[in-house]
């Protein structure tokens, strides 16, 4: 699996094998292959939704800035720590121009003031993962884009995931394209962090959204904290 990093106009900055073990963070293991089973109940209308309120609350987490190849590197899940699951891209993208936050409006974009994002990507059983994290430049545009998501998908149907220990974590259901979606999203220091799970008849059970999000969320916060 190929880790590219590029500005927002896709020039490419760096090309670097996504290793097994890299930087100290990759050792984590525990990611639960999806079951071939329909375990999990799903509606796919519209429904409560689990960001209704738009409450977010700060668990604390780094105030790290993600802006480096290296430290998307640490924090994006992979082969070594994605057992049983096969790795198919990831890549890293720095804003040449990110917009100031002051300039986001209340109904903008949620990732608007963003300065940085990456992603992974692994299969397996006709289920796909994705692994997006989006950096912003503080703790505090972090926030606000973690209140302007939960806003807007209020409006979808709420996934019963059990909570990620030690960040603001909510799920829920997307049908889209004739696939099935599961959308889990989890708000820590600076970035905002998502787990999509996606395939066609998958059971999307939420325990493996749980396990993938434990493990996202454990490789997140050991980046932040390396030198």
């Amino acid at each position: 699996m190929r880790f590219r990093m590029g500005s927002s106009a896709a020039l490419i900055v760096a090309l670097a094998v996504l290793a097994t073990g890299c930087g100290g963070a990759g050792s984590d293991t525990g990611a639960t292959k999806p079951p071939s089973g329909g375990s999990a109940t799903k509606d796919s209308g519209s429904g409560s939704g689990s960001g209704s309120g738009g409450a977010v609350v700060d668990k604390g987490g780094s105030d790290t800035v993600f802006r480096t190849e290296e430290r998307f590197r640490q924090a994006l899940p992979d082969p070594a720590s994605m057992a049983g699951w096969t790795p198919r891209s990831a890549n890293a993208e720095v804003e040449e121009a990110p917009e100031p936050a002051a300039n986001c409006g209340p109904d903008a974009d949620w990732y608007c003031a963003r300065i940085a994002r990456g992603e992974a990507n692994f299969e397996a059983v006709g289920e796909e993962a994705q692994f997006d994290l989006t950096a912003f430049a503080d703790r505090s545009a972090a926030q606000d884009a973690c209140r302007k998501e939960k806003t807007w998908s209020a409006k979808y149907t709420e996934a019963q995931v059990p909570p990620v220990p030690g960040v603001d974590s909510h799920a829920y259901y997307r049908n889209t394209g004739g696939l099935d979606g599961l959308n889990l999203f989890m708000c820590t220091g600076t970035v905002v962090a998502q787990v999509l799970l996606e395939g066609e008849g998958s059971s999307l059970d939420p325990a493996t959204a749980h396990s993938l999000a434990q493990l996202f969320a454990s490789r997140i916060h050991k980046a932040a904290g390396a030198r």
